[in-house]
C-alpha cells in the first residue's frame, strides 16, 4: 500500500453484484448512467466498474468508487437519490426484478502493517 495514501480520509464505496446473464446489459447500462453522475460530483477521485473472468467467486460485477472522504459521500447520496427520482429508476426494485443479489458498503484502507 502507498504511503501516499495512507490516512488520506479516502471512503471507497464497494457494490459487490451476482448478476444473471439475462440481465447483465441492463444492470451495466444503470451502472454506467449513475456512474456519469458521480464523477460530476465534488469529492470524486476515481471509479471502477469490474467484471469477473476466472475464479470461484461468486460476485460477477463490482464496482468501487473512490471518494476524498465521508463528507463528499454524504452530499452525493441525496443527489444520485434525486437523479434517480427524476427518470422513475429504483436500483432496489431493479435488482429484485431482474433477480440480481447485491452486497453494499463503504470502506476504507488500513494502515500499513
Amino acid at each position: 500500500m502507498s504511503k501516499t495514501n495512507q490516512g488520506n480520509g479516502s471512503v471507497f464505496r464497494v457494490d459487490k453484484f451476482v448478476v444473471p446473464a439475462a440481465a447483465r446489459e441492463e444492470i451495466i447500462g444503470k451502472v454506467r448512467m449513475t456512474h456519469e453522475l458521480l464523477r460530476q460530483q465534488s469529492g470524486f477521485v476515481q471509479d471502477f466498474l469490474l467484471e469477473q473472468f476466472s475464479g470461484p467467486g461468486e460476485f460477477n460485477l463490482v464496482t468501487i468508487v473512490e471518494w476524498e472522504s465521508q463528507a463528499a459521500v454524504d452530499k452525493v447520496a441525496p443527489i444520485v437519490k434525486a437523479a434517480h427520482e427524476r427518470i422513475a429508476f429504483s436500483p432496489q426494485e431493479t435488482i429484485a426484478r431482474l433477480g440480481v443479489r447485491a452486497d453494499i458498503a463503504n470502506y476504507q484502507r488500513l494502515p500499513e502493517l
